[in-house]
């Protein structure tokens, strides 16, 4: 079956206000993993590294956003960003953070690294994967915001970054992925009302996609995933593609994180442990009043 692109609904054909602001999200993984007695000598100087990098971006106007956070299972931590720009990202691990940025990698095995915005050059690419950092990047599609961007309560809400590939060797399956990912975003606008944020990013040069979503708690997640748009067009979606990556931050509860694995999720967990954001918040991870 062939997929045109079909009109987008009112809500998802407004252009986005991301502008320029480049998002960052990954897995870090000590290269020794726990001790006996507590944790390794790797585990001790990642943390570090990526705190000294959290301290750094608080006195660095171009960060918006830096986020920490423990993975439930393990020794791995999350690390979740938002600079104004590619440069200002760049010149961040290239400048600023350097140090701490090679010792890091010089520590931890990078995940592969979703990389969010309106375009994402080449050079961004390449930085991060001669630094031994594997990095997938989506330029944005389509999507929505509710609540005219405002960021949602940190302690209850849940961000959810994924990423969807093709199925290799029946030919061409991204049309109708982006199809079956639009109708996701159609319906829950009304269905599901706690889905305040998603978006839908193009990885240029494969037939992947995206997915970022904002769900205000554990509840809004667990209809989404069981009785929402997310149950409603599973089959659909995993007949012609598989997920790669799935990112949860956020408080889930261990339901959801059981029933994920029934639907054969590779999902990492964890829980918001340190968090800077700017005054004012940023479009990317929202807008606050302070």
């Amino acid at each position: 079956m062939t997929f045109a692109a079909t009109a987008l609904p009112p809500h998802m054909a407004e252009p986005t206000r991301i502008g320029e602001e480049i998002s960052f999200t990954g897995k870090w993984t000590p290269r020794k993993s726990r001790m006996i007695l507590g944790k390794s000598d790797d585990s001790k100087k990642m943390r570090s590294a990526l705190q000294s990098l959290h301290t750094l971006a608080q006195s660095d106007s171009s960060v918006l956003s830096f986020e920490l956070n423990d993975s439930v299972s393990g020794d791995s931590l999350v690390a979740h960003s938002v600079f104004v720009d590619e440069q200002a990202m760049i010149d961040f691990y290239d400048d600023k953070g350097a140090d701490n940025f090679r010792s890091l990698v010089s520590h931890a095995d990078a995940d592969l690294h979703l990389l969010r915005g309106v375009s994402v050059s080449a050079e961004t690419i390449d930085f991060f994967v001669n630094k031994s950092v594997p990095v997938s990047a989506g330029e944005h599609l389509f999507g929505y915001v509710k609540n005219d961007s405002q960021q949602p309560n940190l302690t209850a809400a849940i961000d959810v970054t994924a990423k969807w590939t093709c199925i290799e060797g029946t030919g061409s399956h991204l049309e109708e992925l982006k199809h079956w990912w639009q109708q996701v975003g159609t319906d829950a606008f009304d269905i599901e009302k706690g889905l305040i944020r998603f978006e839908v990013y193009q990885v240029p040069g494969e037939e992947a996609l995206l997915i970022h979503e904002v769900f205000e708690n554990t509840a809004e997640l667990k209809f989404h995933l069981t009785k929402g748009t997310a149950h409603k067009y599973k089959k659909s979606i995993d007949r012609i593609a598989t997920p790669e990556r799935y990112v949860f931050r956020g408080n889930v509860s261990w339901l959801i994180r059981t029933y994920s694995k029934f639907m054969r999720l590779p999902a990492t967990y964890s829980t918001r442990t340190k968090r800077f954001t700017i005054s004012g918040g940023s479009m990317s991870d929202g807008t606050t009043s302070e």
